[in-house]
């Protein structure tokens, strides 16, 4: 079996036709990953769904953790091109960022859907991949902490991180909440509730409550 240098050294000499045999693979695992989660993504499923041999996927990527990380990175690259979230203003736009992120979402649904079943394995059993998921989270928790902070910036910095872990724990919510209701959940008019409820109750309770304290 090919190490992972020997991988990562193929992959920066790929030709267009191995770029396109990797995107299939990668699109296979993904379906298969969604389906079955990382447990049941075996490297003979995902050969069966992509169509090409286990000795292909192993030319690819070194072992199953390699490829569920591509897949990973692969989804939240997807994400980013996708969500396009103002710079600045937040209280005043938060209808467009509900819009914005409940866009990304069902149009690049697989980062936060596999990357979810991910954090709930066992320490353990956590691949590669787990370490990813979380890096990119906190890049967007970095995002939204911005936001929180352009939309007052009187919190302190405890406030910024209670109002965007909650903010994005919300998200968490909302998406499970439409993989169970499925096309019944208003998921546009949810997320925009949401970035209301974020960007004017929330931020305005947690200022409230550290004027108070500062007072006492």
């Amino acid at each position: 079996m090919p190490s992972a240098h020997q991988a990562g050294h193929r992959q920066r000499g790929r030709r267009p036709d191995a770029q396109s045999a990797r995107e299939r693979i990668l699109d296979a695992a993904t379906d298969v990953a969604t389906e079955f989660g990382y447990e049941g993504t075996t490297i003979a499923r995902v050969s069966k769904k992509a169509g090409v041999s286990a000795t292909s996927i192993y030319w690819q990527f070194a072992d199953k953790d390699e490829m569920i990380a591509a897949v990973i990175q692969r989804s939240y690259e997807r994400w980013a091109a996708i969500i396009d979230l103002p710079e600045s203003q937040a209280r005043e736009r938060a209808l467009e960022i509900g819009r914005h992120v409940a866009s990304a979402l069902t149009r690049s649904p697989e980062f936060l859907r596999f990357g979810l079943k991910l954090m709930l394995l066992g320490q353990e059993q956590r691949p590669a991949g787990h370490e990813i998921y979380l890096n990119t989270r906190q890049v967007e928790f970095e995002r939204f902490a911005a936001l929180i902070r352009d939309a007052d910036p009187s919190l302190s910095e405890r406030g910024v991180n209670l109002v965007a872990t909650y903010a994005i724990a919300g998200a968490d919510g909302l998406f499970l909440a439409r993989e169970i209701g499925g096309d019944d959940v208003d998921f546009v008019a949810l997320f925009e509730l949401h970035a209301r409820l974020v960007f004017g109750a929330a931020i305005e309770i947690i200022a409230a409550d550290e004027r108070g304290s500062s007072e006492v």
